[in-house]
């Protein structure tokens, strides 16, 4: 049964803030204990409109605390310079890092909200003599704004694309090294990571938006192990069954995971994660 909300009412994320970061996470709140794995990612990883996201159906299977730092639209950026969330992972025994889309990052076209990373701010000279006929001044959101240079030229817009890709590869590179303790990166998506084709212009694709298997397999060296979760096809037929959310949210709701596809992610990572954590 999905449970579409037509008030207010909706479900209680109980955000709260991490030590001194001032990213929201999902609650209830809880101190680190002494022995625990972080998980890091987007909306997936937050599991808006879903009861029982992965991180928290990990905790069975593995004994043991599993604190979710996803973020709703969170990209590299808001956990590679958040100080609270570094340490906090830091100090897991493991940590496990979704893959998330290589366009809510700053580069050198553009600039992102350092927390809110689907907020556009603003755009480089470098952007501008690029696409000298947009009027950048009228977008408030990143995937507006890529989609409107996206439409104007496919050509140029490769270039930005390529620039995305490059700044992804060396912002994750920098935050696993950040962490410090071992990563365990995580594909969660609908499709694989083998699906994306390499010169697409679609900037309404799934997320994670124009990441490839190329660029996957660049950062396995520096991971412990890479997991790859793509959706069933049955996880996929579910659409917005089992998930909670007021009808304003519906369309938002069906591009996300459900709870099925939360499940298999949770089946996916724990056999790894208890072999890693036995070592």
């Amino acid at each position: 049964m999905t449970y579409a909300m037509p008030g207010r009412a909706g479900l209680d994320y109980a955000p709260y803030r991490y030590g001194s970061s001032k990213l929201l996470f999902r609650g209830p709140r809880r101190p680190p204990p002494d022995d625990y794995v972080a998980c890091l990612g987007g909306t997936e990883t937050f599991g808006k409109f879903v009861l029982r996201p992965f991180p928290d159906l990990l905790e069975e299977p593995l004994g043991k605390t599993c604190l979710n730092f996803g973020v709703v639209n969170a990209g590299v950026d808001a956990f590679a310079n958040d100080a609270a969330v570094l340490e906090a992972a830091a100090g897991a025994r493991l940590a496990v890092v979704q893959v998330m889309g290589a366009q809510s990052l700053s580069n050198r076209f553009y600039s992102v909200h350092p927390r809110r990373n689907d907020r556009f701010v603003r755009v480089s000279d470098l952007m501008r003599s690029i696409f000298p006929e947009v009027d950048f001044t009228e977008f408030h959101f990143t995937g507006h704004m890529l989609s409107t240079v996206a439409a104007r030229c496919p050509k140029r817009f490769a270039t930005l694309r390529e620039e995305m890709r490059t700044a992804w590869l060396a912002r994750m590179r920098t935050l696993i090294e950040r962490i410090g303790a071992p990563v365990v990166l995580l594909w969660f998506a609908e499709h694989s990571p083998d699906t994306f084709p390499i010169r697409t212009v679609e900037v309404r694709a799934p997320e994670p938006l124009f990441v490839t298997r190329a660029m996957v397999e660049a950062l396995r060296p520096a991971v412990a192990t890479v997991v790859e979760v793509a959706a069933s096809e049955a996880a996929r037929a579910d659409g917005t069954e089992g998930m909670v959310f007021r009808d304003v949210e519906a369309p938002a709701a069906r591009g996300l995971p459900g709870p099925r596809a939360h499940a298999e992610a949770a089946e996916a990572l724990a056999p790894v994660l208890r072999g890693l954590l036995d070592r």
